[in-house]
C-alpha cells in the first residue's frame, strides 16, 4: 500500500486513500492529490486537468498514466471530440491520512465517560468515540466510510419513516431520533429547512476538533431526503459539538 513518488513535507502531508481492485492505494504526491481532489468533483478532460492544476502537460501525463495502470482513474473517449479522452475516478474514495493535534487528550476523554452515570448506551457511546479519536490521533479520517454507512442507513430507514406529508415525515424522522437515543430533533427552519439535534450521539462529548463530525448523521438525512424528494439532496451541517457549539445543526439544501 504505497505511491512510488517522494514523499512531501513532514507530518502535516495529506495522504489520500483509495480503494482498487488490486488493494488500497496511498496517494501523497502532492500533485496527484490535487488532480483526484479534482476528479472527486467531476470528471474532467486532459485540458481541464492541466488547466486547474496549474502543472505541465507533460507532468500531468505521466500521472494520469501512472493512476490508470493502478486502476485509481480511468477514462473515455470524449464525445465532442474523439481525439480527447475524459478522465473519471474508478476506484473508491476510503478517506485521507493526515497528522493533527487534538486539543484534548484521549486519556481524559475516557475519565470522564467512565465517571459518569453508569448507563450501557454511554459505554457504547464511550467504545464509538473512542475508536474515531483513536483514529483521528493517528491521522486516520473515516468520514468518507461513516458517511457512505449513513447513505445506506438513510435508504433502509426510509421506508420506516416516509409519509406523503412534509410536517409527519419530519416527526417520524424526529421520534426516530428520540426513541434510539440518537439525540432531540428541533425544526428551526423551513427555507432553508435547518434541522438541529441536541445531545447527538455521533459527536457530543467529542473533543473539539475544528470542524463539523456528523459524517454518519448527515449521510442518513441526506438519504432520507433524496428519496423524499426524488432528487439528489445535499446536506451541510453548519454547527456542531466538534466545532463547540451546543448542538448540531443540518441545512437541507
Amino acid at each position: 500500500m504505497n505511491d512510488n513518488n517522494p514523499v512531501y513535507g513532514s507530518e502535516n502531508i495529506q495522504i489520500e486513500l483509495f480503494a482498487t481492485p488490486k488493494g488500497v492505494k496511498a496517494i501523497k504526491n502532492p500533485v496527484r492529490v490535487k488532480i483526484l481532489s479534482m476528479l472527486r468533483e467531476g470528471d474532467l478532460s486532459f485540458d481541464e486537468i492541466v488547466k486547474f492544476s496549474g502543472r505541465a502537460k507533460s507532468t500531468v501525463s505521466s500521472h494520469l498514466k501512472s493512476m490508470t495502470r493502478e486502476e485509481i482513474i480511468n477514462s473515455r473517449i470524449d464525445p465532442n471530440d474523439a481525439r480527447k479522452k475524459i478522465f473519471f475516478i474508478q476506484s473508491e474514495y476510503i478517506g485521507k491520512l493526515q497528522r493533527q493535534q487534538l486539543q484534548e487528550d484521549i486519556s481524559a476523554y475516557i475519565k470522564r465517560y467512565i465517571a459518569s452515570e453508569n448507563d450501557p448506551f454511554e459505554f457504547f457511546r464511550l467504545i464509538f468515540h473512542t475508536i474515531r479519536i483513536s483514529l483521528l490521533t493517528q491521522g486516520v479520517d473515516i468520514d468518507p466510510i461513516l458517511h457512505e454507512a449513513g447513505l445506506k442507513v438513510g435508504e433502509a430507514l426510509y421506508e420506516k419513516v416516509k409519509d406523503p406529508d412534509m410536517d409527519k415525515f419530519l416527526g417520524n424522522i424526529a421520534n426516530f431520533w428520540e426513541t434510539h437515543s440518537l439525540g432531540s430533533v428541533e425544526i428551526k427552519n423551513f427555507q432553508p429547512l435547518t434541522i438541529s439535534v441536541q445531545d447527538c450521539f455521533e459527536c457530543s462529548g467529542l473533543p473539539y476538533l475544528g470542524r463539523p463530525a456528523c459524517a454518519f448523521d448527515s449521510g442518513i438525512l441526506e438519504s432520507l431526503f433524496s428519496k423524499y424528494n426524488k432528487e439528489k439532496i445535499r446536506v451541510r451541517e453548519t454547527k456542531c459539538y466538534a466545532l463547540g457549539d451546543n448542538s448540531c445543526r443540518f441545512v437541507i439544501e
